[in-house]
């Protein structure tokens, strides 16, 4: 299942060149996921009060067309794997208008998240500490 994000670009978010700054597609991923989850039942504040985070272990990012301040992106992510102990989530960027099934996306790249105990920040296994969640990855996985 894929889910669609939109952000608009505001002019803090763009550097000299006018262009969105590489590093802020990070928060449109974050932003992106966290809209995500929601949109599949199962808000982060969920794992949060369940006593988890959900920190990143790892990012990519690959780059093309570029956004500029005003541009409206569409983040698409889905669950491109889920095992017991990581999650990676996938992204396309595009921008609104474009169709997102012959578009060039303006950026791809991934997260893989762990989680880890909010007491200890030690990793622990999704499929025994949150199953319910497990189950939702499991269910929505696009490998």
């Amino acid at each position: 299942m894929k889910v669609c994000t939109p952000i608009t670009i505001r002019y803090a978010e763009t550097d000299k060149m006018g262009v969105v700054y590489h590093a802020n597609y990070l928060l449109y991923f974050e932003d992106a996921r966290t809209h995500f989850l929601e949109a599949n039942g199962f808000p982060y504040k969920k794992i949060e009060d369940a006593g988890y985070m959900s920190p990143v272990v790892s990012f990519t990012a690959n780059y093309g067309q570029p956004l500029r301040y005003g541009d409206v992106a569409i983040v698409r992510t889905w669950v491109s794997e889920s095992k017991g102990t990581k999650t990676t989530y996938s992204y396309e960027v595009f921008k609104e208008g474009d169709d997102l099934e012959t578009a060039r996306p303006c950026c791809t790249g991934s997260s893989v998240h762990c989680l880890v105990s909010s007491d200890t920040f030690k990793p622990v296994s999704i499929k025994r500490e949150m199953p319910e969640l497990f189950a939702l990855y499991e269910k929505i996985c696009e490998s």
